[in-house]
């Protein structure tokens, strides 16, 4: 969904994950480099006449999700300074706050947070190192994406300890199997869909900073989700650009992915003419009201809803209120909102209100990956793709 509703502003190979850190000891294998970094921690903590004022909070705690060989931990560490001095950031690190260990599970050094922090505000900062600088009274955002090989345990509580010129302090205790992990069908079918600013932490990804204030909260609905395009030969489309028809996603079918019951279901916003950048003029002007177009709200039960939007004006074949099967045809993909081009913005969040929940991890049952531009299809089974990722939904005859 190419919103930029955005209070926060935000490729990568396929089937991977950029600026997600591994744990430390994946990265380093050096036990005396951990140790060392342990003992300044400590150091830095009895030196200081005064802990730093940083308030550090996660106002949503994360879920473990699996995808290829690792399991991800994404969620947003909010960081506010509540003292009269600028404070410089220069690490962040992250526990098992459970295990009473020394070691740090990550470390996130200052050349990886220039990537992860956001101002809020979206200043303009000409270096990468400003971002690093949370001036008196300002707060900032450190999107923080941990991952963890399958057979690695993955702790049931994290601890934070951020590290300032300095000073050090820790705080922000997160659980990381907040919600229920939803298994749901494709909301597409066929080959050669391509999962647009799927999960990743890339910092231009839209969905993943896609952070606005709603009912006087802060919330990232599009936290995991994915803009589905249909490519070929790595183009979503054939001809003339500005056309819709020329688009391959444009027209598919989209599928209930759960049995459930429609909680909205709006149509008759016109498609938009594509375009990219100055070149978008969008049908019709985007509000809170138009943004995701002609949409689809699913409830999936247990608090969690389906949302499809920028669906093609006409083709909704559910109304509020329907029942659905898993697999039913209930809509087309268009190109109304604030959609640049044909494709479906797919997402699960905890809200029938649209934009005002936060947006959740759930599984597709089983479809096929592409881990490389030239490798085979491998069949993941109860995973979510990755930003970027190749993915057949069905029977793939073997291509």
């Amino acid at each position: 969904m190419s919103m930029r509703l955005l209070i926060v502003l935000g490729a990568a190979s396929l089937c991977s994950c950029p600026t997600i850190a591994q744990p430390v000891h994946q990265l380093t294998g050096n036990s005396q480099a951990q140790n060392l970094r342990s003992d300044n921690r400590k150091l830095a903590a009895k030196s200081a006449p005064w802990p730093p004022q940083l308030e550090m909070r996660v106002p949503f705690e994360p879920t473990a999700f699996p995808s290829g060989p690792h399991f991800y931990v994404m969620y947003e560490l909010h960081l506010t300074n509540f003292g009269t001095d600028p404070v410089s950031l220069s690490r962040i690190e992250v526990f098992d706050a459970d295990a009473g260990a020394a070691q740090p599970i990550v470390t996130f050094e200052a050349a990886q947070l220039e990537a992860m922090l956001q101002p809020l505000g979206g200043k303009p900062l000409s270096d990468p190192k400003e971002r690093l600088v949370i001036a008196d009274g300002q707060s900032a955002i450190a999107f923080m994406s941990v991952a963890f090989d399958r057979s690695s345990h993955i702790p049931g509580r994290l601890l934070h300890h951020v590290s300032t010129v300095e000073s050090a302090a820790e705080g922000a205790v997160i659980a990381t199997h907040h919600t229920e992990l939803h298994v749901l069908g494709p909301p597409v079918e066929g080959a050669n869909w391509l999962a647009a600013d799927g999960p990743s932490n890339d910092q231009d990804n839209h969905h993943r900073r896609g952070v606005v204030i709603l009912d006087g909260r802060a919330v990232d609905s599009r936290r995991y989700a994915i803009d589905w395009e249909q490519i070929r030969d790595g183009a979503s489309f054939s001809g003339d650009a500005r056309d819709v028809s020329s688009y391959y996603s444009y027209g598919k079918t989209v599928l209930a992915v759960a049995d459930g019951h429609v909680v909205t279901a709006r149509d008759g916003l016109p498609d938009n003419i594509p375009g990219h950048g100055e070149s978008f003029h969008p049908a019709v002007p985007i509000t809170l009201e138009t943004v995701a177009g002609n949409t689809i709200t699913l409830d999936l039960g247990g608090g969690q809803f389906a949302y499809y939007m920028h669906l093609q004006r006409g083709s909704l074949r559910v109304k509020a209120g329907d029942r659905v099967r898993r697999g039913q045809a209930v809509a087309r993909i268009g190109a109304s909102g604030d959609a640049r081009e044909p494709h479906l913005h797919f997402e699960v969040t905890t809200s029938s209100k649209l934009l005002a929940g936060e947006g959740v991890p759930y599984l597709i049952d089983r479809y096929r990956c592409r881990r490389a531009s030239d490798g085979p299809m491998e069949i993941r089974m109860h995973e979510l793709p990755l930003d970027n990722s190749v993915v057949v939904f069905g029977e793939d005859h073997g291509k």
